[in-house]
């Protein structure tokens, strides 16, 4: 029995991760995209929420997204709030689908997704074989979990424990919670319930509470999640939480009225007991939704007052970039496309002090700081390139065409800093990860030119916002120091380790860091020419 049961819940697990993936493949994996360009308001994210999980068939997936997203600056916690609201009416969707009950056709549907992945070459037809493969297996585990539960009608001790839930709904609440504690997959849990009940192995109103308790239990995953992440990750990670207690709070209260609601409907729709299992989970994440949307701001209040600290947002998003003006007032168009290139310069001053900072104190925090700064530049880069292309469709004078190639080309520089900042980053990482210590005269050496090749950035950024030409020119001047500061550090660097005062792999990212700064130089210098050119 037990073999079984826990073969059948792995083929099932197995079905829903298949069939969500083959779904994301197939659209094309832009589940960033979607919830970033729907998101506009709550009600839009709450329908963002519930298509990605329709998506990918895991509510639990599209909240550890979410979340991520949150961490990354992409959404604040308000859009979060929706699309978590959107995710937990999107999972009942997998609960309808287990209420139709195919497992009889579960081997031929395996067959035919097999054929497509196997023998169709086309990738598009190999993704929908994903997902029918995923389909039949989801049905398999289903039936394999059905067949090792139907001893449990014979056992005295399970149906003792279920009729103590059925006396006691706050342990059927706290059962569920456990279950999917453990499993961390509400679609399993309550595939699970649901089969339970079609045995008649369990009653409806002990059910009910399960039902619940599974709702909170999927919670899990988002606070392992959000376990190390910025504030505002937290807090949506908690939102979660605190969202489906409410709702199983409320429901408790109204577990008499709901459950009479559900046996109205079962003997008016003549639904199979799976399907009765499936309409109450619905019921009880779209009625929850519906309460708690209008106080979306009440949530996110409660959250910023239970987890303490500064938000530390990165707008990721373009604040200047105004679509009307491309075609009425080009000038206009330019001095906004310069100053998100200001804004997104700033950005990689930020990220190389978090850089520098991580290599003296080696803390995860300031790298997961960097990135989030190089995600921003990248994504920023994207829009003012967009930006600066449509630009181009409209006739701009020879000055205006040529403060626009500049734009461009200094929009490219930018990123391109990000980049190496990047790298420096991923140095650093090697560093720990292999446990090799840079000597403290190395590590002295790396932050003065550290503090050149910032100076010289700062400086760069500061000639193109103001168009000082005397800075733009020390800027020029500060390049040549970080060229001589690289050849002599190289030099200084290989006769420490011809003399074993450090080890080779200390030494490829002594150079390689060293190597980076000075590109960031390079970099620096182009701006500085642009300006110089203008």
């Amino acid at each position: 029995m037990l073999f079984k049961f826990i073969g059948g819940l792995g083929i099932f697990l197995f079905g829903i991760k298949y069939m969500g993936d083959g779904l994301q493949n197939s659209a094309g994996d832009r589940l960033r995209e979607i919830l970033d360009r729907l998101t506009t308001n709550p009600f839009m994210g709450v329908l963002a929420g519930i298509f990605v999980t329709v998506l990918i068939q895991s509510s639990s997936g599209t909240t550890v997204l979410t979340v991520g997203l949150v961490n990354a600056g992409f959404l604040t916690l308000r859009q979060a709030i929706g699309i978590i609201m959107g995710a937990n009416i999107g999972t009942t969707v997998t609960s309808f689908i287990i209420g139709i009950d195919i497992g009889e056709y579960a081997f031929p549907i395996i067959a035919v997704g097999s054929v497509l992945i196997f023998f169709i070459k086309n990738p598009k037809w190999n993704y929908v074989g994903q997902i029918i493969f995923g389909f039949g297996s989801l049905f398999l585990g289903l039936r394999l979990m059905g067949e090792g539960m139907q001893p449990l009608s014979n056992s005295g001790a399970f149906e003792e424990l279920m009729l103590t839930m059925g006396d006691n709904p706050i342990l059927g609440v706290v059962f569920g919670t456990l279950f999917t504690l453990i499993i961390q997959s509400s679609s399993a849990t309550i595939g699970i319930l649901q089969e339970l009940y079609s045995q008649n192995l369990i009653s409806l109103n002990a059910a009910l509470p399960v039902l619940f308790g599974d709702n909170i239990g999927t919670t899990i995953t988002a606070i392992l999640a959000a376990i190390g992440t910025t504030v505002a990750a937290r807090r949506a990670a908690l939102t979660h939480v605190i969202f489906n207690v409410l709702g199983t709070i409320i429901f408790m209260i109204l577990l008499v009225p709901f459950q009479t609601y559900i046996e109205f409907l079962a003997g008016k729709l003549k639904l199979e007991p799976a399907m009765q299992i499936a309409f109450a989970h619905g019921t009880f994440n779209i009625t929850n939704v519906f309460i708690q949307f209008w106080f979306i701001g009440a949530l996110a209040l409660l959250v910023t007052k239970l987890i303490k600290g500064e938000d530390n947002f990165i707008e990721f998003k373009a604040k200047h970039l105004d679509e009307i003006v491309l075609a009425t007032s080009p000038t206009l168009a330019i001095q906004q496309a310069k100053k998100e290139i200001i804004r997104m310069a700033s950005y990689s001053q930020e990220g190389l002090n978090q850089a520098v900072h991580y290599l003296n104190q080696m803390d995860k925090k300031t790298s997961a700081r960097a990135l989030q700064y190089e995600e921003a530049i990248n994504n920023l880069d994207r829009q003012i390139t967009s930006y600066l292309v449509k630009l181009s469709a409209h006739p701009l004078t020879p000055q205006e065409s040529n403060e626009h190639s500049m734009l461009l080309d200094t929009t490219r520089d930018i990123e391109r800093i990000g980049d190496h900042m990047e790298n420096i980053i991923e140095l650093v990482d090697y560093l720990i990860r292999n446990n090799v210590r840079l000597t403290d005269t190395a590590k002295q050496d790396l932050n003065a030119m550290f503090e050149l090749t910032l100076s010289t950035v700062d400086k760069s950024v500061k000639a193109l916002e103001v168009e000082n030409i005397e800075l733009a020119k020390e800027v020029l001047g500060l390049e040549d120091k970080i060229d001589k500061m690289e050849r002599t550090l190289r030099k200084q660097h290989i006769m420490r380790m011809n003399e074993g005062q450090c080890e080779g792999n200390a030494g490829i990212v002594f150079v390689d860091i060293v190597s980076n700064l000075e590109r960031i130089g390079d970099h620096a210098v182009n701006i500085a020419e642009a300006v110089l050119e203008k």
